[in-house]
């Protein structure tokens, strides 16, 4: 591997432009497809195969126009006005009939006047007056919410309720809830955005203000200032590291070109298969993060390679390349593997994700092995400016390392007392973890400052907390073709209500032929509140005795509904996941490190790192614990996805400072360092490189931490703090205290495996061997002056 990288190194370096005008050909098709093809994203959690995704699916079939998107306006009158008032009343149904009249916004009018033609022949009218005498409600169905100073009651126009709105019961407000016709992600671009304007063009005649629900989001910003703070930072380090402008702006590009290439071509394929908005997002943090540090990894090592051997900088981008470029292979291998277990889970959406994800790690493994080389090969000797390469004192970068082999010395020296603290640490912060609830984002979980939170609070306060997450309700009959008659629906009705924590039940819409019929019952609580959760397994619990009594199939869906079922099924899926990744990622390092007791140590401290992540992440967003540190005025659960997401990618990035760390410590020993010389001079070389990456790594991601968006935020700041956990607490304290305690058993493997596994030579002996290391005439004068104290 060694051999043939360092050949390739050698390759892109003499001949730059092949290279670069292969990546040019590539981007360009890039950006050509982009062009041309609209980018589709979705927002959408579907999990095929639960009941609420069931519910849904089937509705597509038997009642289209209730299986689109809804969407929920807000209207708040000016201070001291009434909603409904003759001042305010005619700007509000100006901007009632802007939505329903927009394109792709099912009119609900039209609806009921085709109903109200077929006078008593009409199943949904009959039906809907069945409901509302079940229900105890008004003959127009308007249910009935919790807030305080009574019941909202339906819009008046021409002496007809207007069907969708409701206003509340201090007249301060009216509720607009409508279906589009397709599901939101399938909307054309800006569809959402100019059904909002188009009310908002209507009210600003009163000075009514509109307010959309969490449901009604376009996608998020992928890209805003917080993403580019992080970047800046990384650039900063990036030049704190290297100490030159040309040499900290290779990394910079490389991981640039990986982005455009990983998540453009992602892009290019979403009109062909469904992409979620997060899925764009993870393979842009990740592009961002490891394309920097894979590249930091090799520029570091050429640099080296000229400063302290003296080699020209062609000869040392092809070592550089066959060296840490080894170790970049396997560190991007296993981020790929860990990604792929996703696959073994059967979830069509973290599938996605994964492919994404692990396409962009690719694309940045190739780029750091191909074009980075190729730029070397333009930047040639000013990759290291030229006061330093003839500085005739000891340059700075020694004093580092002697910095670095001190730390290393102490840690081996206190290995118990080191050890003791890098497991403490972590199980403290993981304490949090034991109360950790899964959910889906509402409108309580963004910022107060967001139209999305002031809506949803507004909206509990006026209609009650339950209106922000109603209940569907699917009533099929039994046998195909049979009608459900007004009596059966009454009965469901009641049954519904009477169940604790049941607010109100009402009509939503019926099929033509009268055979599916879909209720909405709004709860007494939250979206995201334990009565809510409550509330639906008591339902479902009540529906095989409601679908025996009334010869009918009740189905629930909704959102606290798939909430739930989501975090079921991720929660049964996550022990099947952990094991595959573990077991494949196992194999990797065995492979790579010839030794049993280093895979299994880096894979247990990677579970301590896990639940540290967890725990922390609990505190801040569940618990509300120093939420003003990342700008943040909200708690609501950890977003279901968030678990399995952030084990496979913390676990593939910490493999890659195990990777880079352990290796310059197997390097050190293969070439007849002590187990424990080995440790401390490893430790000296590579500690530096990790923890200038690890600090790039936890900029990018902090950057996505200040997002809008609260799974955005929140998968941001768990990556972020999860690679400050590994990095400085797990890699660079518990692992060499762990070594050092080892000492030569950490380097064992029974002689019949050693005989099976193939030698990857990612610590270069086999290069040195083939290709002896040229030495210069004069020794260099940034060679180190000094061995570390062999350690006893």
């Amino acid at each position: 591997m060694s051999v043939l990288l360092y050949r390739l190194g050698r390759f892109a370096y003499g001949k730059p432009w092949y290279v670069i005008g292969g990546w040019l050909a590539v981007l360009a098709a890039v950006v050509v497809l982009l062009v041309t093809n609209p980018v589709k994203l979705s927002n959408e959690v579907r999990i095929d195969g639960t009941p609420s995704q069931k519910v849904i699916d089937e509705l597509a079939t038997s009642l289209p126009e209730a299986s689109g998107g809804q969407g929920i306006l807000l209207f708040k009158a000016p201070d001291g006005a009434r909603i409904d008032g003759e001042k305010v009343r005619p700007a509000l149904l100006a901007a009632v009939d802007a939505v329903y009249r927009h394109d792709h916004v099912i009119d609900a009018r039209k609806v009921l006047a085709r109903e109200a033609a077929r006078g008593e022949n009409s199943p949904l009218l009959r039906a809907q007056a069945a409901v509302a005498r079940a229900a105890g409600q008004s003959a127009g169905g308007i249910p009935a919410g919790q807030p305080s100073g009574g019941n909202p009651v339906p819009l008046q126009a021409g002496g007809q309720p207007v069907p969708g709105v409701v206003v509340s019961a201090d007249h301060s407000t009216a509720l607009l809830q409508f279906q589009f016709d397709q599901q939101t992600f399938e909307l054309p671009s800006g569809t959402i955005d100019s059904t909002i304007e188009a009310a908002e063009q209507q009210a600003a005649r009163a000075g009514l203000e509109v307010l959309p629900s969490a449901a009604m989001m376009e996608i998020p910003e992928i890209v805003g200032i917080g993403e580019i703070v992080g970047v800046a930072v990384a650039a900063l380090v990036l030049l704190v590291t290297l100490g030159s402008v040309v040499a900290a702006g290779l990394p910079l590009a490389i991981a640039l070109v990986g982005v455009t290439v990983g998540v453009g071509g992602a892009f290019t394929l979403s009109t062909v298969f469904e992409i979620h908005s997060l899925a764009a997002v993870l393979a842009l943090m990740l592009g961002l993060a490891v394309g920097i540090d894979y590249a930091l990894f090799i520029v570091n090592r050429e640099r080296r390679l000229i400063l302290d051997e003296g080699l020209d900088a062609h000869e040392a981008t092809g070592r550089a390349v066959g060296t840490a470029g080894s170790a970049v292979f396997f560190a991007g291998s296993t981020v790929i593997i860990a990604l792929a277990g996703l696959l073994v889970i059967g979830i069509t959406l973290l599938s996605t994700m994964a492919l994404v994800a692990a396409a962009t790690i690719a694309v940045a493994v190739l780029l750091a092995l191909t074009l980075l080389p190729a730029l070397l090969g333009l930047v040639k000797e000013r990759v290291c400016p030229a006061r330093t390469r003839h500085r005739t004192q000891r340059p700075e970068a020694a004093a580092d390392r002697e910095r670095a082999v001190r730390w290393g010395t102490c840690l081996v020296r206190r290995k118990y007392a080191a050890l003791a603290a890098a497991i403490l640490l972590p199980a403290i912060l993981a304490v949090p973890a034991a109360d950790m609830k899964l959910g889906l984002p509402s409108g309580a979980s963004y910022n107060p400052d967001t139209g999305q939170r002031r809506s949803y609070e507004l909206i509990s306060d006026a209609y009650g907390p339950g209106y922000n997450g109603p209940l569907l309700i699917a009533v099929n009959s039994t046998h195909k073709g049979e009608l459900l008659t007004p009596a059966t629906l009454a009965a469901v009705t009641s049954d519904l209500k009477s169940v604790e924590g049941s607010a109100s039940v009402s009509l939503a819409g019926m099929n033509r032929t009268g055979t599916t019929a879909i209720l909405s019952l709004i709860p007494g609580s939250g979206p995201s509140d334990d009565a809510t959760e409550d509330l639906v397994t008591a339902l479902r619990d009540r529906t095989t005795r409601m679908s025996a009594a009334h010869g009918v199939t009740v189905g629930i869906s909704g959102f606290t509904a798939l909430a739930i079922d989501v975090s079921d099924r991720l929660a049964d899926a996550l022990p099947l996941y952990v094991a595959t990744v573990l077991g494949l990622s196992l194999i990797v390092l065995l492979l790579v490190f010839r030794s049993l007791m280093v895979p299994v140590t880096a894979t247990l401290g990677f579970l301590l790192t896990i639940a540290a992540t967890f725990g922390l992440t609990t505190a801040v967003f569940q618990w509300g614990w120093l939420q003003n540190v990342i700008g943040l005025d909200a708690t609501a659960p950890v977003v279901s996805l968030l678990p399995i997401i952030i084990t496979g990618v913390l676990y593939g990035l910490a493999m890659d400072y195990q990777m880079f760390l352990v290796t310059s410590m197997r390097e050190a020993h293969v070439h007849g360092a002590t187990a424990l010389d080995a440790t401390v001079t490893g430790f000296a070389r590579a500690s530096s490189v990790v923890l200038a990456a690890a600090t790039i790594m936890v900029s990018v991601f902090a950057g996505f931490v200040f997002n809008a968006e609260p799974m955005i935020k929140q998968a941001g700041f768990a990556l972020a703090v999860g690679i400050l956990i590994d990095a400085f607490v797990i890699r660079m304290t518990l692992i060499p205290a762990t070594m050092a305690l080892a000492q030569e058993k950490a380097w064992w493997i029974p002689a019949w495996l050693n005989r099976l596994l193939p030698d990857l030579d990612v610590e270069g002996d086999k290069l040195a061997q083939k290709i002896p290391l040229p030495r210069p005439a004069t020794p260099s004068p940034h060679a180190p002056t000094q061995k570390a104290d062999s350690i006893r």
